[in-house]
């Protein structure tokens, strides 16, 4: 058995970043930027009022009250004022163009307008609620960076940067496959041995909220002509994800499946719990993740796995360590020789501090146990018995793409 460490690390070292496809930026929301994206556009254009006011001279204006005259008006997107002379104003509204000669805008509160004059009330420093040119961006400028995960945020920026489509990573296809002779899909009929299918359904979500297309293979029986028919489907997939039938039984049968076909193996079994049984290997220029069939270890292990390889295949920023420190609040014994990743509840204490305490039951077939779990407290192998109040690190399993 390898550690799980190493395990990542050969998956993440089998993987590049898929190709780009260009996407209407209106349909971008959540995928994965290609390039550096450079500005085609200045924004503002040109200097633009901040306020609804008047456009004036800083210099018309220190001391007050003072009446200037009014030689034209300048609202969003109108054509630009003729030049202001001394003693002059323009009514200017917000997003207007700043005529040329003028250096501040006065709000409309402190004015009041007779005619073809206006009173100015109170005095304004020089550049006073005036956006000028560029203040935001020029043209040229790089404001959103090859391997970002876009939010609103950003689509509202890429759009301001004159953008209507942009360059995506695309989105990998990820074939999953479900294998048992005793899966049926739900809503079936069922003999009383019969279990109902649900690590298919939970995977592909997986899949979905981590910005990848899932291509549901359904369920293969074990025998090795419906093994060899759904495996030959995930052609043309930049991943397989098996769900069962790679542990050491008699009706374990898919690592020789896919070895018939082809699947150079890089390993197989890992030393932790739950998720031992894990596979990974290349058929053809497919990569292969196979996953214990028991719920909770196949989605220990898609946490583990399968969410920072697609992250590699979306060209995401790897490395960081997505866990985050805690205190136990019950006692643990020593642990074995298998890295544990233990479900638990989470609270904060009066100081703000994660408090994670493992459920007694932690079998994993629980998927009920796990859906209350708030996150995964990690125990090293060969770990010391923890008292209650130990540090630990845990990976929360609430919120964003690790929600699972």
């Amino acid at each position: 058995m390898i550690s799980v460490e190493e395990a990542l690390q050969r998956i993440l070292a089998a993987l590049t970043p898929l190709p780009a496809e260009s996407v209407p930026v209106g349909e971008a929301l959540g995928r994965v930027l290609a390039e550096d994206l450079v500005a085609r556009a200045t924004h503002p254009p040109v200097d633009v009022s901040a306020m609804d006011g008047y456009a004036v001279r800083a210099a018309d204006v220190e001391n007050t009250p003072v009446r200037l005259k009014l030689v034209g008006q300048a609202p969003a997107g109108g054509t630009m004022p003729p030049p202001l002379r001394p003693g002059e104003t323009v009514r200017i509204f917000t997003g207007g163009p700043v005529p040329a000669g003028a250096d501040s805008i006065v709000i409309q509160e402190n004015t009041e307008p007779a005619g073809d004059r206006v009173l100015v009330k109170e005095t304004v420093a020089r550049g006073r609620h005036i956006r000028a040119a560029g203040q935001d961006f020029t043209a040229g400028d790089i404001k959103l960076r090859a391997g970002r995960l876009l939010t609103a945020r950003d689509i509202g920026l890429a759009a301001a940067m004159d953008h209507p489509t942009l360059p995506l990573r695309r989105r990998p296809r990820i074939a999953i496959l479900s294998t048992g002779d005793e899966l049926v899909p739900p809503g079936e009929p069922r003999r009383p041995t019969d279990i109902v299918s649900s690590n298919g359904f939970a995977l592909a979500a997986f899949c979905r909220a981590l910005g990848a297309a899932p291509i549901d293979l359904g369920i293969a029986r074990d025998d090795r002509a419906a093994l060899d028919r759904a495996i030959a489907a995930a052609e043309g997939a930049d991943m397989l994800v098996t769900s069962g039938g790679a542990s050491v039984g008699e009706h374990d049968l898919v690592k020789g499946a896919l070895e018939r076909r082809g699947m150079a193996l890089d390993f197989w079994k890992i030393a932790m719990r739950p998720g031992k049984p894990l596979m990974f290997g290349k058929l053809g220029e497919m990569a292969v993740l196979g996953l214990p069939g028991n719920p909770v270890s196949g989605l220990v292990c898609a946490t583990i796995f399968l969410r920072p390889a697609i992250g590699r295949l979306l060209g995401l920023a790897g490395g960081a360590d997505a866990t985050e420190p805690a205190f136990l609040g019950i006692d643990l014994p020593a642990n074995d020789a298998r890295q544990d990743y233990l479900r638990s509840r989470l609270e904060r204490d009066e100081a703000g501090r994660w408090i994670a305490t493992p459920f007694q039951k932690q079998d994993s077939a629980m998927l009920s146990f796990f859906t209350a779990a708030d996150g995964l407290v990690i125990r090293p192998p060969h770990a010391a018995p923890a008292p209650k109040g130990a540090a630990v690190r845990v990976l929360r399993l609430a919120g964003g793409v690790l929600a699972i």
